[in-house]
C-alpha cells in the first residue's frame, strides 16, 4: 500500500469534510442525485466516448495502481547488472545463460537473453527501445483516460450549473423548487472539482511518476546490457549506471561498492 496516496487522498477529503462542519454545514446537504447523474455520470459516460468500454473500465484498474507500492529498486538492477559483467568477463556471455532463468525482470531477462544469443548490440537497442516505447505510449494511454476525466468532470458541472440556473428561473413563482434547482446549480460544479481536483488530477500525477521511474530503471538497464555485450569494463559500467541515480542514492551505492 502507498501511503502517500492513501494520506493524501483521505487527509484532503477530511479537510474538506471539517470545512464542511465548521462551516455550519452538513455532509447530507451536499448530497443531490441529478448533481451525481449530471456530473458524475455524465462524465463518465463522456470518458466512455473518448475511449471505449474496455478503457473505461480498465480505469478502475489504474486507479488502483496509485495505491500500490512501486519499488523500482535501481540499487538491485545495478548490482545483477555489475554481476553479470564480472562473470561475463571471467566465463564468457555463455555463462550468463543458466543465471537469466532466475531473473523476474522481463525486459532485463530479454535483453540478456539477446546478447547470449550474440545478438548485434546496435540490434539490441533497438529492439529494447522499441519495447520500451510501447511500454510508455501504453501507460500514457491508460493515463490519458483518466485526464479525459478529469478534464470533463468539471465541464459536466458547470453544465449542471445551467441546467439547475434554468430550471430556477422558469420557476420563480413556484418557491418550493428554488432551493432543489440551486442545490443543483452549485453542487454539480462542486462535484466536478472534486473529480478533477481531489481524484483525477493527484492521481493520474502519481502514475506518471511511476512511469517515469519504471522508463528511467529499463533506459539503465538498456545502457547495462549493452556495455556487457560490448566486453566493457565492470568498473566503467558502475560509473554509467550510478549517473541514473540521484546523489543520495548513488552516494549510498558507492559506499556499498567500496565494502566489496
Amino acid at each position: 500500500m502507498n501511503i502517500s496516496t492513501l494520506v493524501g487522498l483521505v487527509g484532503t477529503i477530511a479537510v474538506c469534510i471539517i470545512g464542511v462542519y465548521t462551516s455550519g454545514g452538513q455532509i447530507g446537504t451536499y448530497v443531490d442525485l441529478p448533481s451525481v447523474l449530471i456530473t458524475v455520470v455524465g462524465s463518465y459516460l463522456a470518458v466512455i466516448t473518448f475511449s471505449s468500454f474496455s478503457d473505461a473500465i480498465t480505469m478502475w484498474k489504474t486507479f488502483g495502481l496509485a495505491f500500490k507500492t512501486r519499488s523500482s529498486n535501481e540499487k538491485a538492477v545495478i548490482v545483477k547488472l555489475l554481476a553479470f559483467s564480472e562473470k561475463a568477463r571471467r566465463e564468457g556471455l555463455l555463462a550468463l545463460e543458466e543465471e537469466l532463468e532466475d531473473l523476474d525482470d522481463e525486459f532485463l531477462k530479454k535483453g540478456m537473453r539477446l546478447v547470449v544469443d550474440g545478438t548485434d548490440g546496435a540490434v539490441i537497442r533497438n529492439l529494447l527501445e522499441l519495447d520500451l516505447e510501447h511500454i510508455e505510449s501504453r501507460h500514457s494511454d491508460k493515463i490519458g483516460v483518466i485526464n479525459m476525466w478529469g478534464t470533463v468532470a468539471p465541464g459536466l458541472g458547470m453544465l449542471g450549473t445551467v441546467i439547475g440556473l434554468i430550471a430556477m428561473l422558469l420557476n420563480l413563482d413556484d418557491k418550493s423548487t428554488l432551493g432543489p434547482n440551486m442545490a443543483v446549480a452549485l453542487i454539480t460544479t462542486l462535484y466536478g472539482a472534486i473529480i478533477a481536483n481531489l481524484v483525477c488530477i493527484p492521481i493520474a500525477g502519481k502514475l506518471k511518476t511511476y512511469d517515469a521511474s519504471e522508463s528511467l530503471v529499463k533506459e539503465m538497464e538498456i545502457e547495462g546490457i549493452l556495455s556487457i555485450q560490448a566486453g566493457e569494463n565492470t568498473r566503467v559500467l558502475a560509473s554509467k549506471l550510478l549517473t541514473y541515480l540521484d546523489p543520495i542514492t548513488r552516494n549510498s551505492v558507492e559506499k556499498e561498492m567500496s565494502k566489496d
